[in-house]
């Protein structure tokens, strides 16, 4: 498979991404009805609306690139995947969408041998865009969503990094509508200083930028929840591990689309718990 040129997808699927975040800010504003899915899950109208941009951009950027889109599988549409696949999660955080707290995200992810090679995660509320530029370098700009042509030369993307976590000092994430007493557990075992209740992908995106060094997630998440937000981490030089410490990968069908319990880590390789 060629190299990708990270920099290049990014500006071809900007446009959409905004464009994306700027259908979601109008329902935010004008409230949306919510519909549950067959697994009980939260949907709106912004989901649908936004994710059938976004597809069509990428479908243009990459042609022949596999999509597998949540609210397309949720319709039952689940394309034939290879070893390379997108996946995209036009609104992730449904619910902080729903409870008007601003902590949602659209999520771009690119899969190739189970690896999350690329990402882009805008959380158009917030105005913070994330983008994996190379697979060692990530970024972030401030950005108001909008609709029409944009340049990356526009946004002014400044570089992010993982800072060096002291490890009788933590500091970690916590997800805000999935907390769990196995997630309780597992913190108790490392020496965490302070914590943050934080939606969807951008508690990826804080570890990021250095502004936190641990998020444990103990309980059920899809892959294009995380990928996309795994992706940047990567770059910016943490991780994503399973428990027992092996890279989280992404699978080839919808059944390995589940992912197991993980942990982000603002490092390469998992912190050693203190028991």
């Amino acid at each position: 498979m060629p190299a990708i040129d990270h920099k290049q997808l990014v500006a071809a699927l900007l446009p959409a991404v905004l464009t994306a975040g700027a259908i979601e800010m109008r329902h935010y504003c004008e409230g949306c009805a919510v519909e549950s899915k067959a697994d009980a899950s939260p949907v709106t109208a912004a989901d649908r609306e936004a994710e059938a941009v976004l597809v069509a951009a990428i479908a243009a950027a990459a042609p022949g690139i596999p999509i597998v889109a949540e609210e397309e599988v949720a319709a039952g549409r689940m394309p034939t995947l290879g070893s390379e696949f997108f996946l995209v999660d036009p609104l992730d955080g449904t619910r902080e969408f729903i409870a008007q707290r601003g902590e949602f995200t659209v999520n771009i992810a690119l899969v190739r041998d189970g690896a999350a090679v690329f990402g882009i995660v805008y959380a158009p509320a917030c105005d913070e865009l994330y983008v994996t530029l190379a697979p060692d370098v990530a970024a972030m700009a401030r950005v108001t969503p909008r609709e029409g042509p944009v340049t990356l030369d526009e946004i002014g993307l400044t570089p992010i990094h993982t800072r060096a976590p002291d490890p009788k000092a933590l500091v970690a994430l916590v997800s805000r509508s999935h907390a769990t007493p196995e997630t309780e557990a597992l913190l108790a075992r490392f020496a965490i200083a302070s914590r943050t209740n934080a939606g969807s992908s951008l508690k990826f995106c804080a570890i990021a930028r250095g502004a936190a060094d641990i998020y444990p997630r103990i309980g059920p998440t899809m892959a294009w929840d995380t990928a996309a937000g795994h992706a940047v981490l990567a770059a910016a030089g943490g991780s994503v591990t399973t428990l027992d410490g092996k890279p989280l990968r992404y699978g080839d069908s919808m059944a390995t689309l589940c992912n197991p319990n993980f942990i982000a880590w603002a490092t390469p390789q998992p912190l050693a718990p203190r028991i």
